[in-house]
């Protein structure tokens, strides 16, 4: 049951953050009458949100998952994206609502690399998620079909 509950949850984490960060994200901006203080303030509250889901499914998956050692590619993509997911919390998304609370207030950030890293991380997460996910389903498959 853990195996079922640890797949259900990777494959979920996948399709909210292509859901949210690849296809609402860029979106809402070309929706009639979004302003980008409109759309920051939104943007603040979804992935506030995102971000603790985020959490209460790596949770839910360390939990169904320990021990595991890293020794395999399984264990190596769990801790990875558990670090990038650390560094989005703890680092990135501070420092982006920083940022949003400036344009909210009408003063213009300078220039930064944030939004384009978190992304990138984003990005990685993204696909992580997918082949770990794959990966539990084959693993599932063969156990099931080997017993």
């Amino acid at each position: 049951m853990k195996k079922l509950i640890t797949i259900f949850c990777v494959i979920f984490w996948a399709g909210l953050i292509g859901g949210i960060s690849f296809l609402e994200a860029p979106l809402k901006f070309q929706a009639p009458g979004i302003t980008i203080p409109l759309g920051l303030g939104i943007g603040q509250l979804v992935f506030q949100a995102l971000n603790k889901i985020e959490i209460v499914l790596l949770i839910i998956i360390l939990v169904c998952s320990l021990p595991a050692p890293l020794k395999n590619f399984h264990s190596i993509l769990l801790f990875s994206v558990t670090i990038l997911l650390i560094a989005d919390t703890f680092w990135l998304l501070p420092i982006l609502d920083e940022r949003a609370k400036l344009v909210l207030a009408g003063n213009a950030p300078i220039k930064s690399y944030h939004h384009i890293l978190y992304i990138i991380i984003d990005t990685i997460k993204f696909l992580s998620l997918i082949v770990l996910g794959f990966l539990s389903l084959k693993s599932l498959y063969h156990e099931k079909r080997y017993s």
